[in-house]
């Protein structure tokens, strides 16, 4: 089975557990990941979107190239993610011109040295201000706010202590306006506290879900689908009661 075979395989697996979007990238943004060229990612990407897009459910292209975002959207995609929050030269028309979802990431440096000296000083009032400024940015574009999100960046170029500075008052984020985006699943800060290796890290990452969602994140990016969505069914009940 080729790669494209199992990523679509992968896809049809989230769905059955409950997912309500699916976020597809071709490039790994783990620290040290080394970057694709613009070609080697559309030729991952392609085949993947065109079969999804037929599934009609909400689709996010986890994308920092403009060329990739337009792409996407002329093939029908609902959201562009970027961990570069629409700063590459071109990336900002792109959504302009569409009708997308976007989701803005802050991020400190770049995924392949971010991690060798992560950002220093007050990480909760560095990230709401710089997302303010893109917010800011988009709708000064005519990007509509109730189309745009917000994700912290979660262990993009910060320390253990930012990130759950970031959880902790992430009601600071929230204060923005935007819906936010928490990406807590398998992060490296839920091992360095509970010294977990990465395919260990089911609880804490569930945990870290629940934690964010019950102090105001509107979605969840996580790898474990149906186990997220039954813990997130209890504390709804929870609240109901």
């Amino acid at each position: 089975m080729c790669s494209s075979d199992l990523a679509i395989e992968h896809a049809h697996q989230l769905m059955r557990e409950k997912a309500d979007v699916l976020d597809i990238g071709a490039e790994s943004s783990r620290p040290g990941a080394q970057p694709l060229d613009e070609a080697e990612e559309w030729r991952r990407l392609e085949p993947v979107l065109r079969e999804v897009i037929r599934w009609h459910v909400p689709i996010s292209v986890d994308t920092y190239r403009p060329v990739t975002m337009q792409r996407a959207l002329d093939l029908g995609v609902d959201i562009i993610n970027d961990i570069w929050g629409l700063r590459q030269p071109g990336a900002m028309a792109c959504v302009r011109n569409a009708s997308c979802g976007v989701c803005v990431m802050h991020m400190h440096g770049e995924p392949l040295t971010m991690q060798r000296v992560p950002m220093e000083g007050p990480v909760v009032s560095t990230v709401v201000e710089f997302l303010r400024e893109r917010g800011q940015a988009l709708e000064d574009a005519g990007v509509a706010s109730a189309r745009i999100c917000m994700d912290p960046g979660i262990g993009f170029g910060k320390t253990v202590e930012h990130n759950f500075a970031l959880l902790r008052d992430q009601s600071e984020l929230l204060a923005l306006g935007y819906p936010v985006l928490a990406a807590w699943s398998r992060k490296s800060s839920l091992g360095a506290v509970t010294d977990l290796d990465v395919g260990d890290r089911l609880v804490p990452s569930i945990t870290a879900a629940v934690l964010a969602v019950e102090r105001g994140a509107h979605l969840v990016r996580v790898h474990d689908v149906a186990s997220t969505v039954a813990a997130l069914q209890v504390w709804q009940a929870s609240v109901q009661v």
